[in-house]
């Protein structure tokens, strides 16, 4: 019996996720969310909110795109309910066949995300700012880091090898960190795992994450390149339980001028152990042409790790500026007390 609660929990918590992310973006209608898909009925995704079953991870790939989110930003969470389902499978042989199917949805989804992890693509028509490039090791090149602020202790990063053979290991390993993504709107390299909870101290920094599909900008000559980190660079040490400000400045090198523009987190809703922001940070109006520092307060959680958090910039209405553009993000070691 505990095995089947234990099971329907899981299914439950996943659910109220997807609830939770489609709520953010004012609930649109299933059918809609089916158009944006192109490749999902309306049904499919309605059954997915219910609770019943857990959804395949290819559902919840398109879930998450048709409300404009991240899906490897929902990985970690779908891997943890997916285990669930599974362990109570084992347990209940009445759960067996639910459990399998569920596990049989794992198969070429996986191999596609550690691809797309390790393998940046080249710039395509209609995206900004240039092309990725390979993450500097550390010590070579960048802007020179930032002068820490209270309670902020720079210290030389780790190599990122470690986090690329992790997702080229398998989407099992779990990552402690806190980043947020700096390539969404400006053109930066970004990190390869899921953004949700810190990562083990053993964790690579920086971590880098997968390019979304190429898409046009929201509005018609529109463009952003990311300037630099004005503080807390990444894999920049700072105390846990402590308040600092992270500084991120960027570019408008479209002909758009921005006017309500804000930076939304996508790794939503946020969780006790991620550091933690305002879900929207407010971008002063930039006209085209000129540089603007956006800045917000973090507040780094209790638990040491590696705290990743990401963004990325939408318009007065709500709507993702840059949708094939990579997110930015800030990547910060929590040291324990």
């Amino acid at each position: 019996m505990d095995d089947r609660r234990a099971r329907a929990e899981a299914i439950e918590g996943f659910a109220a996720n997807l609830r939770e992310l489609r709520a953010s973006v004012g609930d649109p209608p299933f059918r809609e969310m089916s158009g944006r898909s192109g490749a999902i009925s309306h049904t499919t995704l309605h059954e997915a909110t219910k609770g019943n079953r857990l959804p395949s991870w290819e559902t919840t790939v398109e879930f998450v795109r048709a409300c404009g989110g991240e899906p490897g930003e929902f990985r970690e969470r779908w891997e943890a309910a997916n285990r669930a389902v599974r362990t109570a499978g084992a347990a209940d042989p009445a759960a067996r066949p639910a459990a399998a199917a569920t596990a049989s949805a794992t198969g070429t989804g996986e191999r596609r995300a550690v691809h797309l992890a390790i393998e940046p693509r080249t710039g395509a028509a209609g995206t900004t700012g240039p092309a990725p490039v390979p993450v500097p090791p550390p010590g070579g090149g960048g802007v020179p880091p930032a002068r820490p602020a209270v309670g902020v202790r720079s210290r030389r990063s780790r190599p990122v090898v470690g986090v690329l053979a992790a997702a080229a290991i398998g989407v099992g390993a779990v990552i402690v960190f806190v980043a947020v993504d700096r390539g969404s709107e400006p053109g930066k390299q970004t990190p390869t795992a899921s953004a949700t909870g810190p990562a083990s101290a053993a964790a690579g920094c920086p971590v880098v994450f997968p390019n979304p599909p190429p898409a046009p900008p929201e509005h018609e000559g529109d463009a952003a390149v990311f300037v630099r980190d004005v503080t807390l660079g990444d894999c920049t040490h700072v105390d846990a339980g402590r308040t600092v400000t992270k500084t991120w400045q960027i570019k408008n090198i479209g002909t758009v001028p921005w006017k309500g523009y804000r930076l939304r987190r996508i790794d939503s809703p946020q969780q006790a152990d991620q550091c933690q922001t305002i879900s929207h940070v407010p971008i002063r109006d930039t006209p085209p042409g000129g540089t603007v520092d956006i800045s917000t307060e973090v507040t780094t959680p209790v638990k040491p790790g590696l705290c990743v958090a990401r963004f990325k910039m939408v318009d007065a209405a709500g709507r993702f500026t840059f949708p094939g553009n990579r997110a930015i993000n800030f990547q910060l070691y929590v040291d324990g007390a």
